[in-house]
């Protein structure tokens, strides 16, 4: 499976979540710390949903990147 994470710079530390899993959430002090969080995140969090029973949504979400001028401002 294949999902969009998120992953933001903070003051001190990177942190990451997944739009589709609500709640899957990692931090780290590096990039690649983070990555690698979010990916045991991913599957912890996969397994709890097996474990109760719920669903599993597909990784679905598409991200992309959308250049905007620097303009409209007076």
């Amino acid at each position: 499976m294949r999902y969009a994470v998120v992953i933001e710079k903070a003051e001190g530390n990177d942190s990451a979540y997944v739009p589709e899993l609500p709640g899957c959430v990692a931090t780290g002090f590096s990039l690649a710390e983070v990555e690698a969080e979010i990916r045991e995140a991913i599957l912890f969090h996969l397994e709890g949903l097996r474990e109760d029973g719920l669903q599993v949504p597909a990784g679905a979400s598409q991200v992309e990147y959308i250049e905007v001028a620097a303009c409209g401002r007076r």
